[in-house]
């Protein structure tokens, strides 16, 4: 349970302004009343109430569900003597904030039915207080059924974006602790055996220099050859550093997708073959890009990944089946959309945003292999 001063101050904006109505409204029901024993009973109810009320936000375990019966009883009895319908409405919110499932519905429907059937007793016995407020009557049950749903909801909305944040630095974190075990292991494959046979040919050809020079030779051409091809697999690994292979973030793209519960649709092949690696590490940002943008704001259930290598092109549509974008938004992009626009002009490629429906993403990069060697400047 959160914190009661923090749920108002934090989740309704201007709704305590609301409240503080609700707070004057049962002293009039009350003060209507012409009997001093109903008045002091009235307000005796109006204060304890409140005071279960704010008990039962910093309280956990049975004492929540303890002060929330109390407060039903008390919006039962204040229905009933003083036909004062609207403390349902503060159990109502309360309700929809407590976590627990089994305890939500349990609350829900104990109150549900209690309003309900007080309500409709009023209306039977005549009571004319309901015959005149009944529009307010009718927007309090409506208060009621649907108040706590969409509070709960929202609640669980927000902790399961929170879950995913998490998930999504978990999964981060992961990925760069994965990347730094690899990058260890090919500098021990790679040096480590290589710098040893070195080491060991230089020994030796430093004790056959004077015995057999031409043993030497060959010892001392075989440590330079040795030392070239380690320069050559150093060079390469820097090389695949630099950037980012579409088919390594295809594998983060889909755990992040899992991760917000988003169904995604591959068409084509992730391991290109004929595209340079600064085209393909642009591509491979532009579709993080895009791929947050779809979790953050899309509330889509489904996303489709087409990649369409062709002789000139290579051609990658991103698609979703969200709320889709304004026309106004297509036109004024985002940092993000903007930031993906201009990557790709800096390689000559272009970017197409069509919104119908859902989005979809096209991107479009020049497909003209280059060497990774001449990539990397050797």
């Amino acid at each position: 349970m959160q914190k009661w001063h923090q749920i108002f101050h934090k989740k309704t904006g201007l709704s305590p302004y609301v409240w503080v109505v609700f707070y004057i409204l049962p002293f009039y029901f009350i003060f209507r009343s012409s009997a001093t024993y109903q008045i002091v009973l009235g307000t005796s109810m109006i204060i304890v109430f409140f005071i279960c009320y704010v008990l039962s936000f910093v309280s956990k375990g049975w004492l929540m569900y303890f002060w929330s019966s109390v407060q039903i009883l008390i919006s039962v009895t204040m229905t009933l003597l003083f036909s004062y319908v609207y403390f349902s409405l503060f159990l109502a919110f309360f309700i929809g904030n407590i976590q627990n499932r089994a305890g939500f519905i349990t609350l829900y429907t104990i109150h549900l039915v209690s309003t309900i059937v007080t309500i409709n007793y009023g209306f039977v016995s005549q009571n004319p207080v309901y015959i005149q407020q009944l529009p307010f009557v009718i927007i309090n049950v409506i208060g009621v059924i649907l108040l706590p749903v969409t509070t709960y909801n929202r609640n669980r909305s927000d902790k399961l974006q929170g879950q995913l944040e998490d998930a999504n630095k978990r999964i981060s974190e992961l990925v760069k602790l994965e990347e730094r075990q690899r990058i260890a292991r090919d500098l021990h494959d790679t040096l480590g055996q290589k710098l040893s046979l070195i080491g060991l040919k230089s020994d030796l050809a430093g004790k056959l220099i004077s015995k057999n020079p031409t043993q030497a030779q060959i010892e001392i051409n075989d440590v330079r050859q040795t030392a070239r091809s380690a320069l050559k697999e150093v060079r390469e690994m820097v090389t695949s550093m630099r950037g980012t292979r579409l088919e390594d973030e295809m594998f983060r793209v889909k755990q992040i997708l899992k991760a917000a519960e988003i169904d995604l649709i591959l068409e084509g092949d992730p391991q290109l073959t004929n595209t340079s690696l600064m085209n393909e590490n642009v591509v491979s940002m532009c579709l993080k890009e895009a791929i947050t943008n779809i979790i953050k704001h899309s509330s889509a259930s489904t996303c489709s990944i087409s990649i369409e290598p062709t002789q000139t092109d290579l051609i990658i549509k991103v698609g979703d089946n969200g709320v889709g974008m304004a026309k106004e938004s297509v036109v004024l992009l985002g940092n993000g959309l903007r930031g993906m626009k201009e990557r790709l002009e800096f390689v000559n490629g272009c970017m197409e945003i069509v919104s119908n429906q859902g989005t979809t993403i096209v991107i479009k990069v020049p497909n003209a292999f280059k060497p990774p060697e001449r990539e990397a400047g050797i």
